[in-house]
């Protein structure tokens, strides 16, 4: 299975957006998306920390409330989505790779839980494990999955694998010629893959999170 990542399905979309979540849906493939909480605990589709990079503003989402983040964000025409929207126009039809950015605390797994609990295709990620574990601690059953990129080593990716109560991994695509890695039984999902010719030499075999194709 692949999917696209934040969204972003060739030049003209930008990520993380609603409208990009649209026409990856109508292309028939699901998508990996980040998110954040706002000062008022909604959950945002946000890849970064702050607004600096998208909007040249240095102020942190976890600072402000999200009727202020939706603000900046529709001036400039990139408006921030909730994810509650993102599940919405996914209609349970679609696979969501939900990347967890922060740590977040045991208060907010438990409202990403509920939030989420009538959409079954979500998949919860992040390189901040501990969001993980703790997900697993309150709902055994969760859909979850680790990320790693380098300079972990191979070791601790075959290590951590080894739990059964993770489904997949996400994994730096500098793994993909790993011959340790690619025996491990556990589903893998390689990001993010940017050139049609990556695209097509390994997607016959392995499970891709790409972009701009």
């Amino acid at each position: 299975m692949h999917l696209i990542h934040r969204g972003i399905v060739n030049k003209h979309y930008k990520e993380n957006l609603l409208v990009s979540f649209k026409q990856s849906f109508k292309k028939g493939y699901g998508i990996e998306t980040d998110i954040h909480a706002t000062k008022d605990k909604k959950f945002v589709c946000f890849h970064d920390f702050t607004l600096k990079r998208t909007f040249k503003k240095n102020l942190s989402i976890k600072n402000l409330s999200y009727s202020k983040i939706k603000k900046i964000s529709t001036k400039l025409k990139k408006p921030i989505p909730l994810l509650k929207d993102l599940l919405k126009f996914s209609k349970n039809r679609f696979s969501l790779f939900i990347e967890i950015k922060p740590s977040f605390s045991k208060f907010l797994l438990k409202k990403l839980l509920k939030e989420t609990s009538k959409f079954k295709k979500c998949v919860f990620i992040s390189f901040k494990h501990k969001n993980i574990y703790n997900l697993l601690k309150i709902k055994s059953n969760t859909k979850v999955g680790l990320s790693f990129a380098p300079p972990i080593s191979v070791r601790t990716i075959i290590k951590k694998s080894n739990n059964k109560d993770i489904n997949c991994l996400i994994l730096d695509k500098s793994y993909l010629k790993n011959e340790n890695i690619h025996n491990l039984k556990i589903e893998k999902y390689y990001y993010t893959i940017k050139s049609k010719s990556e695209f097509n030499k390994f997607k016959k075999s392995n499970n891709l999170i790409f972009e701009n194709l």
